[in-house]
């Protein structure tokens, strides 16, 4: 039984990088509207980024975001894509090949900009005179 779960997820999981990778080759096609685009980059950039909206180091509701809303927005990205853009990506997508040191550079990008924008946060908090 546990070993029918485990193959279950792994072939979502299959399915979902399938589905980012076809965004990905929809984003590069020129028939794909500027709103799907614009979409396309929100969802890459939340699935890529280290920070999530609610944390993984809270047991069960950490993840729901990453099973909810990231499969929720692929959804709609690819409902916004004409179909056939959605049709040459998926083309395109059987003999794609991630290039990892290509993700490790955006990984650490995404990463770099959530941390730069932490601490313009916190520079601009804690400048703000204190009101006794």
């Amino acid at each position: 039984m546990i070993k029918n779960i485990l193959d279950c997820f792994k072939t979502w999981a299959a399915n979902l990088k399938q589905q980012l990778i076809i965004l990905h080759l929809a984003y590069s096609d020129k028939g794909t509207p500027w709103y799907a685009k614009a979409l396309i980059v929100f969802i890459i950039a939340y699935a890529l980024s280290p920070i999530d909206l609610i944390p993984d180091f809270i047991p069960v509701i950490g993840y729901l975001d990453d099973l909810i809303l990231l499969p929720i927005g692929i959804y709609f990205a690819l409902k916004l894509i004409p179909k056939e853009v959605i049709e040459n990506a998926k083309v395109k997508g059987q003999e794609y090949k991630w290039n990892k040191k290509r993700s490790l550079v955006g990984g650490i990008l995404v990463a770099l900009i959530w941390l730069g924008f932490t601490l313009f946060l916190f520079l601009k908090l804690s400048s703000k005179p204190h009101i006794k």
